[in-house]
């Protein structure tokens, strides 16, 4: 989901930058690369554990990663330890690793078209971004942080209904008013990047604390991760359908 750090309140005069280097956005190109490759290796080696028979380990580690990295999620928001992120990092890791092993085995072939459709989002955005398509105005902030609470709301009543195997209707369906709602909820998934790009680029131009690097990537990888998980549930449904 959205990302706290990233509110224009943040950008608050005492935070620029009177000595050092400041925050640049090849730095945080940077972190976010080196962020990936911690995701990549703990997702590997979780997706290996249950491909070679390790079920009750890879269980084991990808529940552990979703609570770890839930609980970092929020840690990281409202503390801004930069120490946490690569934390964060390898605990998504190792839950996407599991949860994409998982949707692997039954549909061969969803997660690396899970993972072009993440790349797809990423430069799209960028690309609509960069071109003033679409631009990061008060409005548009104000609109997709409601939105993308209710998803979020919406989420976490499905899942506590789980527990007594109740679900919100649509959610999980494979119908075509189910595929629908993944759609929307990927398109707005997607649009958070908008806040991320803006935030990387505001937080450049006022000359952040170089440590800022660390809570632009943080943001990014938090939204890439929801893109993915919500454009592999739109293709499970679709090849269900």
């Amino acid at each position: 989901m959205a990302n706290p750090i990233l509110n224009e309140e943040k950008f608050l005069e005492q935070e620029r930058v009177l000595d050092g280097a400041p925050m640049t956005i090849n730095g945080t190109i940077q972190v976010t690369a080196f962020l990936g490759l911690l995701l990549v290796f703990a997702a590997t080696f979780s997706w290996s554990r249950l491909t070679t028979g390790y079920t009750d380990l890879a269980m084991m580690l990808t529940w552990g990663g979703v609570i770890a990295g839930f609980v970092l999620a929020l840690i990281v928001s409202f503390t801004r330890n930069k120490y946490l992120v690569p934390v964060y990092a390898v605990c998504e890791g190792l839950a996407l690793g599991g949860i994409s092993a998982v949707f692997e085995a039954e549909m061969p072939g969803i997660v690396i078209q899970a993972v072009a459709g993440t790349f797809a989002a990423l430069f799209s955005m960028l690309l609509l971004y960069r071109m003033g398509i679409i631009r990061c105005t008060d409005k548009f902030r104000s609109v997709l942080f409601i939105t993308t609470l209710s998803i979020g709301a919406v989420y976490l009543v499905d899942l506590i209904g789980g527990f007594f195997h109740l679900h919100v209707p649509l959610i999980n369906s494979a119908s075509p008013a189910g595929i629908a709602v993944s759609l929307f909820v990927t398109a707005i998934a997607s649009l958070n990047l908008i806040i991320d790009f803006d935030f990387i680029e505001r937080g450049a131009q006022n000359m952040l604390p170089k440590d800022y690097e660390w809570y632009g990537a943080f943001g990014l990888m938090v939204t890439l991760v929801w893109v993915y998980l919500e454009i592999l549930r739109l293709l499970a449904k679709i090849n269900r359908k």
